[in-house]
C-alpha cells in the first residue's frame, strides 16, 4: 500500500518513495534538555512515532533508521547551571533521563539514534569552514554568521520573501551582521561558559547548524524525511535547509510538521495557570495511553485542544478496548484503518476504522491496529485494572445499560431514565456517545446500590 505524505515545501501530498527501501531515513527535531517535557513538547513525538511504527511496518523494522536529537549545549542550560551551582553535565543527564522515562510512558519507541549535540561539534565545525570556504558564511568578532543574502533559496520552507523576513524581523540586531537576517553558527564562550577549540577561538555552536550536522552524520547528505512541531518551521528548519543546501547537501525530500496544542482553548503558559508536564499529568493519575490515544484523536496537522473532557473520553475508550481484548490474539489491521493511517497519518479516520470493526465483533483486527498506533501493548498495560469492581459487577453494569438501551428501543423511556438515574446513584459515570454508553466507577462507587438486572 502506499504511503502519502503532506509536504510542507510543496504544500501538497505525495507519494512516499524512499531514496533506499532497504533503509528508510527520518530525522526528528528532540528537545533541549534543561527542564522536564510539557504536554505540547510530547505531541511531536507521538506523531512521529506513529510515523515511526508505520514506516516499520511497511518496509521492516531493520530498514528504517529514526534520528532525534538533544540539545546539551543552549544559553537556558548555561543559566539553569548558574542559577542551581550543578554542572551542565549533571543537569542534561538528568534531564534526558526524565525525557526517556516520560516518552515511554506515552509508549514511544526509542529511535534508531538519539544523539547528543555536543558529541558532534567536530562535524559542525567541518561544515562551517566548508560554508566559510564557498562564500555563505563569515567571521566577525569571534562569531562566524550565514550569509543569507548568498542563498538564492533562502525562505522556500516557510514561503517567506527575504524582504518580507526582513521587514517583519524580530531577531538580534548586532553591529558585526552584515544583514539583520544572518544567523549565528559560532558563538565565543567566556570563560564559565561550555567551549570548544576552533579555527575562531574557544566558542561553541548555534542551535541551526546542530541539527544540519548531526542529521548528515547519521543519516547521510540526503535523506528521507525531516520532522518537527510547526513552531520549528522558521527560522530553525529554514536555516537547516539554507546551511545545508549552500554545504552541497541534498538534505531532506519531505518536511512534515505538526500543529500546535492549546489547553481547553488557551495557549498554554505558566502565567495562566495551565502549563502542565508529562510527569504532571502522570501524578495526577493520567495514564500515559490515555495521553496517546487523546493526541491521536486530531490530525496531527491541525492545532489540537487539550481540555479534561479529551481526557475523559479517551481513557473511557482505550479502558473498553483494554477489557475487549484483554484475552484477544493479535490478528492483522483492517484495510480501512491501513488505507487511513497511509493516507498522511489520518489517525482520527484510523481510529473511528478501529470503532467500526467493533460492531463487526472483529476484536482481533482491533487489537492489531490499536498496537500499530502505539496502543494496548504491554508495555502500556496495567493502568486499567478495576480494584473497586470484580468482573461481576462489571457484567452487572453492562446488563444494566443492556436493559437501558432495550427500554430506549422500545420507547420506555420511564424505564430507560430509571435505570440511568439507579446507576448513577450508585456512583457510576454514564456517558452517552455515538457508539453506544460508556461507563466509569467514580470515587464515591458502591456496588450494594447497584440494582439488579430487569428489576428497576
Amino acid at each position: 500500500m502506499t504511503i502519502r505524505l503532506y509536504d510542507t515545501k510543496t504544500k501538497q501530498k505525495q507519494d512516499f518513495v524512499p531514496i533506499d527501501p532497504k533503509d528508510v531515513r527520518m530525522y526528528v527535531c528532540g528537545p533541549t534538555v534543561y527542564d522536564r517535557a510539557h504536554i505540547g513538547n510530547a505531541r511531536p513525538v507521538v506523531v512521529f512515532d506513529v510515523l515511526y511504527r508505520l514506516l516499520r511496518h511497511e518496509y521492516g523494522a531493520e530498514h528504517v533508521h529514526y534520528a532525534r536529537n538533544f540539545t546539551d549545549v543552549d544559553d537556558k542550560i548555561n543559566a539553569k547551571a548558574a542559577a542551581t551551582g550543578r554542572s551542565i553535565r549533571d543537569i542534561t543527564d538528568e534531564t534526558i533521563g526524565w525525557y526517556h522515562e516520560d516518552m515511554d510512558a506515552l509508549g514511544a519507541l526509542r529511535p534508531t539514534h538519539e544523539p547528543r549535540a555536543t558529541e558532534y561539534i567536530a562535524p559542525m565545525v567541518t561544515m562551517i569552514e566548508d560554508l566559510i570556504a564557498k562564500g555563505h558564511a563569515y567571521e566577525a568578532e569571534g562569531h562566524v554568521l550565514f550569509a543569507v543574502a548568498t542563498d538564492p533559496e533562502y525562505g522556500t520552507l516557510s514561503r517567506r520573501s527575504l524582504d518580507e523576513m526582513r521587514a517583519g524581523a524580530r531577531v538580534e540586531i548586532a553591529p558585526y551582521k552584515r544583514d539583520p537576517m544572518d544567523f549565528v553558527l559560532w558563538k565565543p564562550s567566556t570563560g564559565d561558559q561550555p567551549g570548544w577549540d576552533s579555527p575562531w577561538g574557544k566558542g561553541r555552536p548555534g542551535w541551526h547548524i546542530e541539527c544540519s550536522a548531526m542529521a548528515g552524520e547519521l543519516l547521510g547528505e540526503k535523506f528521507d524525511i525531516h520532522g518537527g512541531g510547526i513552531d520549528l518551521q522558521f527560522p530553525h528548519h529554514e536555516n537547516e535547509c539554507a546551511q545545508s543546501r549552500c554545504a552541497g547537501h541534498d538534505f531532506a525530500n519531505i518536511w512534515m510538521h505538526n500543529g500546535f496544542l492549546t489547553v481547553e482553548g488557551e495557549k498554554m503558559s505558566k502565567s495562566l495557570g495551565n502549563f502542565f508536564t508529562v510527569a504532571d499529568l502522570r501524578a495526577k493519575g493520567v495514564p500515559g495511553e490515555v495521553m496517546r490515544y487523546a493526541m491521536l484523536s486530531t490530525h496531527y496537522r491541525s492545532p489540537i485542544d487539550w481540555t479534561a473532557r479529551l481526557v475523559e473520553e479517551s481513557e473511557v475508550c482505550m479502558r473498553k478496548w483494554r477489557s475487549m481484548t484483554a484475552d484477544v490474539p493479535v490478528g492483522s489491521p483492517p484495510a480501512e484503518f491501513l488505507d487511513a493511517l497511509n493516507d498522511d497519518l489520518n489517525t482520527p479516520r484510523a481510529v473511528a476504522a478501529l470503532h467500526a470493526v467493533i460492531g463487526k465483533g472483529d476484536l482481533a483486527s482491533l487489537k492489531a491496529g490499536a498496537m500499530l498506533l502505539g496502543l494496548l501493548t504491554d508495555e502500556l498495560a496495567g493502568w486499567d485494572a478495576i480494584d473497586e469492581a470484580d468482573d461481576g459487577i462489571a457484567s452487572l453494569i453492562d446488563g444494566l445499560l443492556a436493559d437501558r438501551a432495550a427500554a430506549k428501543k422500545d420507547r420506555d423511556f420511564a424505564k430507560a431514565d430509571g435505570i440511568r438515574d439507579a446507576i448513577i446513584a450508585a456512583g457510576v459515570e454514564v456517558k452517552d456517545t455515538s457508539l453506544g454508553a460508556e461507563w466509569t466507577l467514580t470515587p464515591s462507587f458502591d456496588a450494594s446500590k447497584l440494582p439488579e438486572v430487569e428489576n428497576v
